[in-house]
């Protein structure tokens, strides 16, 4: 999480995957987040901390889904409930805007798609997805055990992992250089 009190990470396990949160202070145990017959993978917390977006096959295919994120020693009061689906034809590797104003998810056929986020409190609503561009991701950005090949910067631009249409040129490493002639 943002605020650094969270570690999510994916334990595999009678052959599914299931998401984890490990808090990081006062020497607590890991808490199981998503642990069902499905594979859930690839968690990704929005950042003011309190949704939790991720992949699971639970329709099928995998599909991008938000649920809270409920600290052990929240409020209870300030908990929110429920599950929305974002993707609608399949989707991997949820990623939040910055601001968590939009979540960024792959789909199969590799097109980045966008979709809005409007978070009030306890209250969720996602918008209809929509394709940004279409990536030329190494692996071709469908197959969710090659790990997620992009990442979004904070003033929203995204680093991807191509695929290369020629052979690149060769790659030059200099050992004990020292700038300035010393």
């Amino acid at each position: 999480t943002a605020d650094g009190r969270f570690f999510f990470y994916t334990e595999a396990g009678s052959g599914r995957t299931d998401v984890w949160a490990l808090p990081r202070f006062g020497g607590q145990k890991p808490i199981p987040l998503l642990a069902s017959p499905f594979d859930e993978r690839t968690p990704s917390p929005s950042p003011d901390g309190r949704w939790i977006a991720y992949s699971s096959d639970e329709a099928g295919r995998y599909e991008v889904y938000v649920r809270p994120f409920v600290a052990p020693d929240s409020d209870p009061r300030n908990r929110a409930s429920g599950q929305w689906q974002i993707s609608a034809s399949g989707g991997i590797f949820p990623r939040w805007r910055p601001d968590g104003k939009e979540l960024y998810f792959v789909a199969p056929d590799g097109r980045m798609m966008a979709a809005p986020v409007t978070t009030t409190g306890t209250t969720f609503e996602a918008g209809t997805p929509v394709a940004l561009f279409q990536s030329r991701m190494w692996g071709g950005g469908s197959n969710i055990d090659l790990g997620r090949q992009y990442d979004v910067s904070n003033d929203g631009r995204f680093l991807v992992n191509i695929v290369l249409e020629e052979a690149a040129g060769p790659i030059t490493i200099l050992q004990h250089w020292k700038p300035g002639g010393n």
